[in-house]
């Protein structure tokens, strides 16, 4: 598993890494701006009772709020902004490590939307959810990476395994291998957390999964 990640990170020099990677940068940053802008202006319009220490307290608090919801929507933004951008990836890692594999399966337009915003209500909602576990903090890691680590390894694993496999196939294979995808899932959840680093994990997520897939799907054949 650690070695599909490693594969994967060797991997981020390739010019179809670093073309996804400035999308990734670019259109992250791009939303988490209209949410910093959103949140500043809702909270300029805020006034309670002209009481200006009562205002003062509000506007502390709404920044702090700003950025823990920034920080636990991360890994929705992040996936859902490049996530139509990530077969280039794959491309690059298959022809780099499994040259002879033949043409991946073209994807409907509407399958790759469906996939991608599937993914995106999914985690927003988990990450929303979670925000009640922020009261318990002894809990609140457990259950943060375990659940996104459960929808990362899915959803990642699923993109790449459809560019091969038909949908009934692909799910078959997720269940078999469900520990594997979970390892692998929380492993990208973390990495999603990391500031900076984060920012490459969709590039590394996809890249990893591909060796991931592989790896599984050969194992199987044998």
């Amino acid at each position: 598993m650690l070695s599909a990640f490693f594969k994967a990170f060797e991997q981020l020099g390739d010019p179809a890494f670093r073309r996804v990677l400035w999308i990734s940068i670019g259109l992250s940053l791009l939303a988490f701006v209209f949410v910093w802008i959103g949140a500043g202006f809702f909270l300029a319009q805020a006034t309670f009772l002209n009481i200006p220490w009562l205002n003062d307290v509000i506007q502390v608090l709404g920044g702090l709020a700003t950025a823990v919801l920034s920080w636990l929507l991360f890994p929705a933004v992040v996936s859902t902004t490049t996530g139509f951008f990530l077969d280039g990836v794959a491309d690059a890692v298959e022809r780099r490590h499994y040259p002879g594999l033949p043409a991946a399966r073209s994807q409907p337009l509407q399958e790759m939307l469906a996939s991608t915003l599937s993914l995106f209500v999914a985690l927003l909602v988990l990450n929303l959810l979670l925000l009640v576990l922020l009261l318990v903090p002894p809990v609140f890691p457990f259950v943060f990476y375990g659940a996104n680590g459960y929808l990362l390894g899915r959803e990642y694993f699923e993109t790449v395994a459809a560019r091969r496999l038909g949908p009934t196939e692909v799910r078959a294979l997720r269940r078999q291998h469900r520990g594997s995808l979970f390892v692998a899932g929380v492993l990208i959840a973390l990495m999603l957390t990391i500031p900076v680093v984060n920012l490459l994990v969709p590039l590394v997520a996809t890249a990893a999964m591909v060796h991931v897939f592989e790896t599984l799907r050969h194992r199987d054949s044998r």
